[in-house]
């Protein structure tokens, strides 16, 4: 049976993939980014079954009107996955400027808080549903000169591991980390030596089902798509 699946930071990368992923296999996609021009690009290809609207994660105003619209347009919400994120450039963490740790926070730790409060309580009312936030091996690990990222993601895999302890019986809050994939944030703490790992698309062939075939059982396990 089809679902309505939501997507954050779909524009490129890990967020592109799955959307493709998800459409390719018959399911409903609403998705967001902060790119305007993309989010037009993807409501021309995918047409108008498919609901795509320029959002900043980091505004709350953006993410409770989009979410509302969602509801509204498309429907009961059967999987969230809360994948938006940036890096910092690499370096030690004193040498880290303060206004890129600031939008960092704002979009890797508020951007998940307010995309799952968003869309929460139309899962608890139904009972039924799956919000996946995408976390990192960095999550669950330490290393030198990407500090903010790590504790960033250290954040998410607290805030819904603490999350699936509230959730009912029916819904699940799930820590995913997608594993090390070739994406533009990879490049910019690896260079070149990131194109050694899987693309975004290579990925996305396990991760699609992996992703469909959760469900309440999965609740507050620290998943990682292998």
């Amino acid at each position: 049976m089809p679902k309505h699946i939501v997507v954050t930071g779909c524009s490129q990368g890990l967020g592109l993939a799955l959307i493709q992923g998800f459409i390719d296999s018959g399911h409903k996609v609403s998705g967001c980014s902060r790119n305007t021009q993309r989010m037009n690009e993807l409501r021309e290809q995918f047409g108008e079954e498919h609901y795509f609207e320029a959002v900043d994660v980091s505004d709350p105003d953006q993410v409770y009107g989009w979410a509302s619209n969602c509801l509204e347009q498309q429907g009961a919400v059967d999987l969230i996955v809360n994948n938006a994120a940036i890096i910092n450039p690499n370096a030690s963490m004193w040498e880290v400027d303060d206004q890129q740790w600031s939008e960092l926070i704002n979009i890797n730790v508020k951007g998940v808080f307010y995309v799952s409060k968003a869309f929460l309580p139309s899962l608890i009312k139904a009972n039924h549903g799956v919000l996946v936030n995408v976390s990192s091996g960095w999550g669950r690990s330490a290393a030198a000169e990407v500090a903010t990222y790590c504790c960033s993601k250290w954040a998410v895999e607290g805030l819904t591991r603490s999350l699936a302890e509230e959730v009912p019986s029916g819904v699940a809050a799930i820590p995913l980390n997608p594993g090390i994939i070739h994406t533009t944030l990879l490049e910019s703490c690896f260079g070149s030596s990131a194109s050694h790992f899987p693309s975004p698309q290579q990925w996305a062939e396990t991760a699609v089902p992996f992703l469909l075939g959760l469900s309440a059982a999965d609740n507050g396990q620290p998943l990682t798509v292998n």
